[in-house]
């Protein structure tokens, strides 16, 4: 799942390369064969990937409380959501503390990192794919508008963009066991959360409307 997750990103990025290089372009008959042959393949791929995200929140139904408390911090989606909970769990008692769920995770203060990745060159312990995770949940963050995005901002003055993603990840990580471990949602006085999860669901929404016969798709 990890590599199909990653597939997806890349797949993102690479349409979005793909079509910016061709905006000044012409193209010939030849060249647009290639391309629509590459974009046919990219679909394919990308409605592979989208099944293997149906079946990983299939598989989370029970915990769709808890993937639905963590869609309300911001830079965290859903699916990012479910794949944080296949990793750490939903009972934040078997970590004891959230300095513990950090330790496990690899991602504690003071850690010589960038961006996640270990500065040394030495081998680093700890969940490699959740400091990923976290990561891009900050990156995430970082630009939208709230308490989190002014975190990042104060931190990224003194330590940089990368040590300060890292710190934002950090963060984020408390968030997560905070809420994970007393059921409560996150609150953020900047953020509009009924925009929010209309903006995140509204698709799939229509999508279910549609299904039973409630909307006629156009």
């Amino acid at each position: 799942m990890h590599a199909i997750l990653d597939l997806a990103g890349r797949l993102r990025a690479s349409r979005e390369e793909l079509f910016e290089a061709l905006q000044p372009e012409e193209l010939s008959t030849r060249h647009r064969f290639v391309l629509n042959e590459v974009l046919a393949h990219i679909e394919y791929l990308e409605a592979m990937i989208a099944r293997f995200e149906q079946e990983l929140l299939a598989g989370l139904a029970p915990w769709e409380p808890q993937v639905c408390l963590l869609e309300t911090v911001p830079g965290i989606d859903r699916i990012g959501a479910a794949m944080l909970l296949v990793e750490i769990g939903t009972d934040m008692a078997s970590f004891g503390s959230a300095e513990r769920l950090a330790s496990w995770v690899g991602i504690c203060p003071g850690n010589h990192e960038s961006a996640g990745k270990r500065k040394s060159g030495r081998t680093r312990k700890g969940n490699a794919w959740v400091r990923r995770l976290l990561c891009e949940f900050a990156q995430a963050a970082s630009r939208t508008r709230c308490a989190l995005k002014d975190k990042f901002s104060a931190l990224s003055i003194r330590k940089g963009h990368k040590r300060s993603i890292v710190a934002l990840a950090h963060k984020l990580l408390r968030i997560v066991y905070a809420m994970l471990n007393h059921a409560a949602p996150y609150q953020d006085r900047t953020v509009d959360y009924e925009a929010l999860v209309v903006q995140r669901n509204a698709p799939r929404w229509l999508k279910m409307l549609e299904k039973h016969g409630y909307l006629t798709a156009t």
